[in-house]
């Protein structure tokens, strides 16, 4: 079957298309046709070798969530899984191929009319908003700054923030065109990537959902209400500043807090409940996929292209 691993750690040139074995299921596994793969940040950060620590190697196979039918099943799974429409989680890598081995208990059916294109565009994204959003103790009535908002992650945090009743849903974008599109999610004032805004613009925020960090990450702190709460869910903008917390304890009497969320903190009960409950509202016409582009999946190279030069507004999907 076609893959695309990383040959060399980089720029996208660095992916390359090779042949591998196709996979067997393993017990407990379901063999999956592959027919939509989700392009996601952390992609793009493990392929330029920024995640190298971490334990990723050139060879890897880049991807951490699919979408097609079963087609096989491993020893102690129900054969009644074969046929069936389906969304898998990956892991960290394994999704850029034709055909997925994944165990079963990641496995989540596709409810009739959600694509796989949509499912693999939601899939993710939107438990990371959902629980981030938790993470920072959202309630209704409540200021919401979505700090990257056009990534696939911060497109469903507005619209989540909106449909959970907040006071104010601002995001930070990059152009004009961008910030009308998020209007049109619900996001209610659209501010620079500095977070300056017009002179209607809150004055401050009760909790800003990050996904850029970067070293203007605690310039943000000064758009916290008093007990206000960022969350950090992602890095695409790199690291912060490694003595960003002292601009935090310089606020210290405002009750101020930071923390980080990662999906990996979530149990899988709790994940597949709320995916399912997203992918329902999709079918239902209450939350929207946003799909940048679809791509074939030998088009990896222009995909990642598209990623290092900030032009997706949602999620580019590949398909095999």
């Amino acid at each position: 079957m076609k893959a695309v691993e990383i040959r060399t750690f980089g720029d996208p040139e660095g992916l390359a298309l090779v042949d591998l074995p196709t996979p067997v299921p393993a017990e407990s596994e379901v063999l999956i046709a592959v027919e939509a793969v989700g392009v996601a940040g952390a992609d793009v950060l493990i392929r330029s070798g920024a995640l190298a620590a971490y334990g990723f190697k050139e060879g890897f196979v880049p991807g951490s969530e699919v979408a097609g039918r079963v087609t096989a099943v491993g020893e102690g799974v129900d054969r009644s899984w074969v046929g069936r429409r389906v969304w898998a989680f990956t892991g960290m890598g394994g999704g850029y191929v034709e055909q997925a081995c994944v165990p079963v208990e990641q496995v989540l059916p596709l409810p009739e009319g959600l694509s796989p294109v949509d499912s693999v565009t939601v899939g993710s994204s939107g438990a990371v908003a959902h629980f981030g959003l938790a993470h920072a103790h959202f309630a209704p009535g409540e200021a919401v700054l979505v700090r990257g908002a056009a990534g696939s992650v911060g497109v469903m945090a507005v619209q989540l923030a909106v449909r959970e009743g907040a006071s104010a849903v601002a995001v930070t974008t990059s152009s004009a065109e961008r910030g009308e599109r998020l209007r049109q999610l619900g996001a209610t004032h659209v501010l620079d990537r500095s977070g300056r805004g017009g002179p209607d613009s809150p004055a401050g925020y009760d909790v800003v959902f990050d996904v850029v960090a970067g070293d203007d990450l605690p310039s943000f702190f000064d758009l916290l209400n008093p007990n206000g709460r960022m969350v950090a869910v992602g890095a695409v903008g790199g690291q912060p500043p490694a003595d960003f917390g002292t601009t935090l304890m310089a606020r210290f009497q405002k009750s101020m807090s930071f923390a980080t969320f990662s999906a990996a903190t979530v149990g899988t009960a709790d994940l597949w409940a709320v995916r399912g409950e997203q992918f329902a509202a999709v079918v239902r016409g209450e939350l929207t996929a946003v799909v940048h582009e679809v791509l074939s999946l030998d088009q990896f190279v222009l995909a990642h292209r598209k990623m290092d030069a900030g032009e997706v507004f949602g999620r580019i999907v590949l398909r095999p």
